[in-house]
């Protein structure tokens, strides 16, 4: 893996090779680490997943990026750090990406998590205070393309498989939410992603020793998230260092507080860095 800083001077395209670039590393509460959202680009293609409230601000000062360039978004899940971005990103491609020729956004979703994204998050954003020019309020069609993922195993872990490009992303099922959820059966939707058959991605997730077996030993990187309290939510630091050393050492540490510097992980392959260009 080779590692660039992008120097708030990211391209949207490059010469095929897989980059994956974190606007930000931080948590829902993050004061300068930005919200853990990220881009995945190669070749002609890109796909922007997440965009939280520090979307908009991240994607410019990190990135360097317009965010009218973003044709592809895939959200995760509902949490504002994740989403909470995504009606500036969907009005902003309306009314000004489209006036400039560009596409319509298309949104990498299964229509499983389609209907809650839009009814419990976005409608009231977008139908209600949106309307065309014959006084019909708009829906979810009028804003995205959907690009949706395939089911490819739906057994104890629902995992999905899209292809932007040449990109080959395989979602997988994580247990985020809520609290007292003991398998992603009984969690709400939240996904983590496979990328190239090479680079793990955990998204939001409990600590899930067997979504780590299932891809340590094909990841040639694993960006896990991580809190440094015991947390019903996320995986913690202590809980992590229990995993054998092989993969704590292709493991990356991202969605992490502020007071990172308080916690060296000498004993992983270190911390995720914003801006930084992981290539692949």
């Amino acid at each position: 893996m080779e590692q660039i800083h992008c120097n708030g001077n990211l391209s949207l395209r490059n010469n095929g090779r897989l980059e994956v670039v974190f606007l930000g590393t931080g948590t829902a509460f993050g004061q300068s680490l930005f919200q853990t959202n990220f881009l995945l680009i190669k070749g002609d293609h890109h796909v922007l997943v997440d965009f939280g409230m520090t979307g908009p601000v991240a994607l410019r000062d990190v990135c360097g990026v317009q965010p009218t360039d973003i044709t592809h978004i895939l959200p995760t899940h509902s949490h504002a750090d994740h989403i909470g971005g995504l009606e500036y990103l969907t009005l902003l491609n309306r009314y000004v990406a489209r006036r400039q020729g560009k596409p319509k956004l298309n949104m990498i979703v299964h229509e499983e998590y389609r209907s809650v994204l839009w009814e419990m998050s976005l409608r009231g954003g977008l139908e209600f205070n949106e309307i065309d020019g014959e006084g019909r309020r708009l829906g979810f069609d009028d804003f995205y393309d959907v690009t949706e993922p395939e089911i490819i195993t739906d057994d104890t872990r629902r995992r999905l498989r899209v292809r932007v490009g040449d990109i080959d992303i395989e979602l997988f099922h994580t247990n985020h939410i809520p609290g007292e959820a003991e398998d992603t059966q009984s969690a709400f939707i939240t996904y983590g992603l496979f990328v190239d058959g090479r680079v793990f991605i955990s998204g939001d997730t409990k600590f899930d020793t067997e979504l780590i077996g299932m891809y340590s030993d094909r990841a040639e990187v694993m960006f896990h998230d991580t809190a440094f309290i015991s947390n019903p939510v996320h995986a913690s630091l202590d809980e992590l260092r229990s995993l054998p050393e092989e993969v704590r050492r292709k493991m990356m540490l991202m969605h992490y507080p502020d007071s990172f510097a308080d916690h060296p992980v000498d004993d992983f392959m270190g911390y995720a860095q914003q801006g930084v260009r992981y290539i692949f």
